[in-house]
């Protein structure tokens, strides 16, 4: 039975801040442009990205929940996927390259990813939103597993 870890909440967080940076203005200008120059009935207008908005919030928890990875002695699990759950098994023989990505926001964040490269272009996985150094640790497990297992150690 493997060991899964989940993803930290500075993910989470991110993401939902992400959210409310495009929806909030989004929900003031359908409520507030629409109330002022076609009158007050209009203003519920601003209802539809405001549901959107509980939607979206509610939504981002369930996915951020449903990421997790479970490191085995051959290979790497990632699991991912509230509606439509894909679990992805990457063997430690077939990865070419292990990198750690991390963009501006995920900075600002303290976040990074690890992203898996392997020979079919369609198998690559990626673990986001991990701590940066859990991260670095990941890359150098996996690299080192990937190496002693593509030279039949």
């Amino acid at each position: 039975m493997p060991v899964w870890v989940g993803l930290p909440e500075g993910l989470l967080r991110m993401r939902r801040l992400l959210l409310l940076l495009w929806l909030v203005p989004v929900t003031l200008a359908t409520g507030v442009l629409p109330g002022v120059f076609a009158g007050p009935p209009w203003a519920l207008a601003a209802l539809l990205p405001l549901a959107g908005l509980l939607w979206g919030w509610r939504m981002l928890h369930r996915n951020w929940r449903s990421w997790r990875y479970a490191e085995r002695s051959d290979d790497l699990l990632i699991s991912r996927g509230v509606l439509f759950h894909q679990e992805t098994v990457v063997p430690y023989g077939r990865m070419q390259l292990v990198e750690v990505t991390s963009g501006p926001l995920e900075r600002r964040f303290g976040l990074a990813g690890v992203q898996l490269h392997t020979a079919a272009a369609a198998t690559d996985a990626r673990v986001p939103g991990l701590d940066p150094a859990e991260a670095e640790r990941l890359r150098d497990r996996l690299t080192e597993l990937g190496e002693a297992r593509s030279a039949g150690l």
